[in-house]
């Protein structure tokens, strides 16, 4: 049986590998002494997954393990403090939140009481709108709408 170039291209990577059954791998090996088109095919994806082997395995550094061993250890023996002062923790820090709570319940009621200045404007500009309103009550909506 004579193997098209089409079929052995879609499996020549498991032919490469040696994953087919040896009636398929005779098939790809007479049809590989045949057609030089596709000889130069499978030389072409063997160079590529040697790369890809080489690329996949990477090299071990031997002394990688020591080196982050004795990095680990002195770290440990270092013993890095973090900035716990007992008088920060137990003064300043509840005295810091107390202010800034204190500040966003002062800065709220401030924000939600009505500003007297400014209600004159208010009455003014509700005034020229109520005409425009009182005229609507006289036309339909979709007249208004419409013009």
């Amino acid at each position: 049986m004579v193997m098209k170039c089409k079929t052995l291209h879609k499996k020549i990577i498991f032919f490469l590998e040696e994953e087919l059954p040896a009636d398929e791998m005779e098939q790809m090996k007479y049809h590989l002494s045949v057609c030089n088109d596709c000889n130069a095919f499978a030389e072409e994806m063997a160079k590529m997954l040697a790369v890809l082997q080489t690329e996949k395995a990477p090299s071990v550094n031997p002394f990688f393990y020591t080196r982050l061993k004795a990095k680990i250890e002195n770290l440990s023996n270092s013993k890095i403090r973090y900035n716990k002062n007992p008088f920060f923790v137990k003064i300043l820090q509840p005295a810091l939140f107390s202010v800034l709570l204190i500040a966003g319940i002062y800065s709220g009621i401030k924000i939600g009481q009505p500003i007297s200045d400014r209600t004159s404007y208010y009455v003014d500009s509700e005034q020229e709108i109520i005409p425009y309103l009182n005229e609507m009550k006289n036309e339909t909506i979709e007249l208004f709408l419409m013009e």
